[in-house]
């Protein structure tokens, strides 16, 4: 006599020994009155049909159906939720040796693509390394990561006081929560103040010169101070190099000894300026005026505007004695009655320029451009060693 164990067809529970004895028929009416069901189908363990009676074999486990497809006893215990897939179960993560519990759902509802949904969709289809108490491994930090999973939880990014919103947004990147990570970047850019690109006034400039001591090299690069009035101040041996200061009052201002290479100086007034010495190599003065300037050391220090842009500067009466304008551009620029003594205009733009009573005893002209130039009512006989342009 063979024996056989009987289960609801996707249970492994509550199963029945019956004696297997006549045809399949007799079975399955056995099956009826022990399990209560009206038994149709008897599948094996693998889920294959069992339609000859001669196919059973002393101690096989079976499964009863009502005519149903075969449900693998795997499933059993599982509720209806887990089998719809809302994942309602709960996990403990250990997050860089901090545990953190959370459901399934929590993880993968959110964000559907991100690292972490793909990591617990499914139970164990990554092989997610565990601790000794069952905790999943996540190699990241605690700290960064809390956020991160108050956000799958409520849709809220909430950081503490002290959490570096940048550590947050890289642990957002890591596990491909985008749209999180889009948020972080947009409070991340507004937290930062807006750059002060407006201009520095007298006032601002004067309370600084003030607290400098006047043997302290003063370092005003790349500052702007375009429009302010910065007339009649004490500005010797101050760097100003590369500094806007486009469209500045600086009448009168003594300038000696400063830096102004590559400074913007174009629309600024330094009408009586002291230039002694001062450096303005590729300075951009274009259409400032520099009447009545003093560029002119006693100790011999020479005044160098080598390449400095001068278009349509009005330089008029200013003493330029031994200047150096080595391949400077004074294209319609106006210089009548200056002193250009010893002055190096060596490959110089002077196209159209106005040099009407201009001392150029000893200039150096070689390889200028004095196309349209006026040369009227000159101090001295002009000399040129060299033919020009």
């Amino acid at each position: 006599m063979r024996r056989v164990t009987l289960f609801v067809n996707g249970t492994s529970k509550n199963g029945k020994v019956v004696a297997v004895y006549g045809t399949l028929s007799d079975l399955l009416t056995v099956a009826s009155n022990k399990l209560g069901i009206r038994a149709c189908n008897l599948y094996n363990g693998k889920g294959g049909l069992i339609d000859d009676i001669a196919l059973i074999r002393d101690d096989d486990v079976l499964y009863v159906s009502e005519g149903d497809a075969f449900i693998d006893p795997q499933r059993d215990g599982k509720t209806s939720d887990d089998i719809s897939g809302s994942h309602t179960d709960w996990l403990t993560l250990n997050i860089g040796g901090r545990l953190f519990t959370t459901t399934r759902s929590t993880l993968v509802s959110k964000e559907p693509d991100s690292m972490l949904a793909h990591m617990f969709r499914e139970k164990d289809v990554w092989g997610n390394k565990q601790d000794e108490r069952g905790a999943y491994l996540i190699d990241r930090s605690p700290e960064y990561f809390e956020p991160i999973l108050n956000y799958l939880r409520h849709g809220q990014i909430i950081v503490n006081e002290g959490i570096n919103l940048l550590g947050v947004l890289e642990e957002a990147r890591f596990f491909g929560i985008e749209q999180m990570a889009e948020q972080l970047e947009v409070a991340i850019k507004n937290s930062h103040p807006p750059e002060d690109h407006s201009p520095l006034s007298r006032k601002e400039f004067v309370r600084f010169l003030l607290a400098t001591p006047t043997k302290s090299e003063l370092r005003c690069q790349g500052l702007n101070f375009s429009g302010a009035d910065l007339s009649r101040l004490d500005l010797r041996y101050i760097n100003f190099k590369m500094a806007n200061l486009s469209r500045c009052n600086l009448t009168y201002a003594n300038l000696c000894c400063s830096n102004l290479e590559r400074a913007d100086l174009s629309g600024a007034n330094l009408d009586g300026a002291n230039l002694q010495g001062v450096k303005m190599l590729c300075s951009n003065a274009e259409g400032a005026s520099l009447k009545g300037c003093n560029f002119e050391d006693p100790s011999g220090l020479k005044a160098n505007l080598e390449g400095a842009n001068l278009k349509g500067v009005d330089m008029e009466g200013s003493q330029m004695t031994g200047i150096n304008l080595r391949v400077a551009t004074l294209k319609n620029a106006k210089l009548k009655n200056c002193n250009l003594r010893g002055a190096t205009l060596a490959g110089t733009d002077l196209e159209n320029c106005d040099l009407s009573g201009c001392d150029l005893q000893e200039a150096n002209l070689r390889g200028s451009n004095v196309k349209g130039a006026i040369f009227e009512e000159m101090l001295t006989p002009l000399h040129m060693s060299q033919s020009v342009r």
